[in-house]
């Protein structure tokens, strides 16, 4: 029996097996096997930590190949929460996993010492990156800009009558590969007269280390964040990266018993502060990150704000996974080509000018894919929509 039994199982051996956790399960969908959905990855837990099953490289296969969207845990009746199974079913299985050393090994690096590890990556983008890339280390990274956005203990003061103080949890990706979405977070909320922080001592949210099986790790980095970020006197800690803000507010009160209640996505921060504006002839696709609708329950308000720029939303309301997942489009190739595939032909077949989502992620999956047309963060539309339209306007459809 494997010694952390008593831990693991409490809501492992809750699971009367019903099939609800597969309806919304996206690997599943994809393959329509029983150990790539919810209830078989759950029962393959029971015995291993029953021990029943041992440690095996099939084991470990199935377990990695959930790509911990969150989706089940919204179906299950019982209210199991299987992606923190899988977590900590991850953690245990690590130990002789050979596989996944050499990446566990650069996550722990790149959190240790972020900012060396940018600059290493900036001088190998060249040459590292993709052989890096086709050994299936890591997943396609876009060219990585000059310099990051956040540098040190940043405070961005408004001009006129403070509407109020708001934290930004700027994230790896936002930070070092996409810090033109941070710039356009702090131009909107400066618009709208908010004094802005970006604190010092801010590192990894921790979920792509809890992805790999580092839950110590991932633990350290959380204490961390919840230091910094719980001493602020904010009315918000905002994230453009819905995993961050799911991790901090949801994950976190999991892992080291509090959590951050401030922290909270960008559309859900904008909703009543932003009004219609002229209408335009165009068309836009939302696509929602997992982590948004299934993680955070935010599905409406984000459509509402692309309405109220005077756009046209098309295409099915339903979810649908691009198959990013972080490290599982590496892991899982083949899985996550086919879920993307289908995804873009969604997109596709809508007639879309521009396709809208808020996750870094996301983006980076969909532009393999989509190329005809652009693929945006909602916060390009928003500060291009209602502060920059007419003035300095982006080329977004």
């Amino acid at each position: 029996m494997h010694p952390m039994k008593q831990k693991e199982r409490s809501d492992i051996d809750r699971c009367v097996r019903c099939g609800n956790c597969k309806t919304l399960c996206p690997t599943y969908a994809a393959e329509h096997v029983e150990m790539r959905g919810g209830r078989g990855r759950l029962a393959l837990l029971q015995r291993f930590f029953g021990g029943g099953v041992k440690p095996s490289k099939l084991l470990r296969h199935h377990i990695n190949s959930c790509i911990l969207c969150g989706a089940c845990n919204r179906s299950c009746p019982l209210g199991i929460d299987l992606t923190e199974a899988i977590y900590r079913g991850r953690s245990a299985l690590k130990k002789g996993d050979r596989r996944g050393a050499l990446l566990r090994a650069l996550a722990k690096m790149s959190v240790t010492w972020p900012d060396i590890a940018y600059k290493t990556a900036q001088i190998g983008q060249r040459s590292i990156f993709p052989a890096l890339t086709r050994m299936g280390i890591i997943p396609p990274i876009p060219d990585l800009p000059e310099a990051p956005l956040r540098k040190t203990d940043q405070v961005f003061r408004t001009q006129r009558k403070k509407r109020g103080r708001v934290a930004v949890f700027t994230g790896c990706s936002i930070n070092y590969i996409f810090p033109h979405f941070g710039e356009s977070l702090l131009n909107v909320l400066q618009r709208l007269n908010y004094e802005v922080i970006l604190p010092k001592g801010e590192t990894c949210c921790g979920s792509p280390l809890r992805t790999l099986g580092l839950e110590d790790e991932a633990v350290e980095q959380a204490k961390k964040n919840h230091r910094v970020f719980s001493r602020l006197k904010v009315d918000a800690i905002l994230s453009l990266c819905p995993t961050c803000t799911m991790t901090l507010k949801y994950d976190y009160p999991k892992m080291i018993g509090k959590g951050l209640d401030r922290a909270m996505d960008i559309s859900t921060f904008f909703i009543d502060k932003l009004e219609n504006t002229d209408i335009i002839n165009k068309k836009a696709f939302f696509h929602d990150p997992c982590h948004l609708s299934f993680g955070l329950g935010v599905k409406k308000e984000p459509r509402e704000l692309i309405t109220r720029a005077g756009i046209e939303l098309v295409g099915p309301a339903e979810s649908g996974c691009c198959g990013f997942g972080g490290l599982f489009c590496v892991s899982n190739k083949e899985l996550s080509a086919n879920m993307l595939k289908d995804r873009a032909a969604a997109i596709t077949s809508s007639g879309a000018d521009t396709v809208i989502t808020s996750c870094p992620g996301c983006i980076m999956q969909l532009s393999r894919s989509i190329t005809d047309r652009p693929v945006i963060h909602l916060i390009e539309l928003i500060e291009d929509a209602f502060y920059f339209r007419g003035e300095e306007q982006k080329e977004l459809f």
